[in-house]
Order: structure tokens, then C-alpha cells, then sequence
């Protein structure tokens, strides 16, 4: 590991611990020559996955594409990166674990709705405004209600 501050090769591990319910390890690094401290991530690398577009193109997954998303949604919302950070890992261990070489971007954006909304209304109703299309505020309008009518059930 290089130290991102001064270029040093000499950097050694003080602290690791599991993340992620065990799905990575969190290290804590010290550099030996400018003592600075930094954390990296360490997860396994799972095989290639292949998202199926609506219009039918398929594309390799990509995770920023993801947490771009999630993290437009969550602008200016009490969520911080380490939540971010759980959802992105709770939905790429849903998928891997389906042991399929292709997912559905549907699917892939019901994962994400589902965890925003246990999360926070604003930021699922942020998400699902593009990924269901709200085409006018009609059906805005209608979304917000059931998630308000929801709301009242639970």
C-alpha cells in the first residue's frame, strides 16, 4: 500500500475490523514516514455482472453509475457515506447472491427504492421520481400519497 499523502511504500496497518455484516475489512494505516493516518476497504471482487437496460442494451454493472444515484437522492439529507455505503453492499450482496451472470436495472432500482425508503421518504420519493418517470404531478402527486397512506398503516 502506498500512502496517498507523501508516496511513501511504507505503510503499515494499526487497526482492522469487519464491515458490511462481514463482507469487508475495514484497515486503518499509518505511514511510516509522514505518520499520517488513512483507511482503505478491502471486499471481495465477485465475477462480472451484465445489466439488462429497458430499451434492452445490456451494459457491464457499474457501482458509482449506483451510487450516484442514491447519492442525488440523498443531497442535503441527514444520510451520511457509511449508510450510502450499506446500501450499496446490501444491494451488490442481493445480487451476487442470485448466482446470475444478468440482473434487470428494474430490479436494480426496486432494491434501491426499497432501502431508500426505509431510509427517508424524501430521498425515495427524490429516486423514484426518475425511476419511475413521473411524467407529470399528477403522478407525483399520486406517489406521495400512497407512501403518505403507508405511512398511516404502520
Amino acid at each position: 500500500m502506498i500512502c496517498p499523502f507523501c508516496q511513501n511504500q511504507n505503510v503499515r496497518v494499526i487497526d482492522s475490523r469487519d464491515v458490511h455484516d462481514g463482507r469487508a475489512i475495514r484497515r486503518r494505516r499509518q505511514c511510516e514516514k509522514c505518520d499520517r493516518r488513512f483507511t482503505t476497504y478491502e471486499e471481495v471482487e465477485e465475477l462480472k455482472i451484465a445489466v439488462i437496460k429497458r430499451d434492452g442494451v445490456t451494459q457491464e454493472y457499474d457501482r458509482e453509475k449506483i451510487r450516484k444515484g442514491i447519492e442525488k437522492a440523498c443531497e442535503k439529507r441527514p444520510i451520511n457515506s457509511d449508510q450510502i455505503e450499506k446500501i450499496m453492499s446490501d444491494i451488490e450482496y442481493t445480487i451476487h447472491s442470485k448466482r446470475k451472470d444478468a440482473i434487470k436495472s428494474r430490479d436494480i432500482g426496486k432494491m434501491v427504492l426499497k432501502k431508500l425508503r426505509d431510509l427517508d421518504d424524501v430521498a425515495y420519493v427524490r429516486f423514484a421520481s426518475v425511476y419511475k418517470s413521473f411524467g407529470s404531478v399528477d403522478s407525483f402527486r399520486k406517489e406521495l400519497d400512497r407512501i403518505s397512506d403507508e405511512g398511516k398503516e404502520i
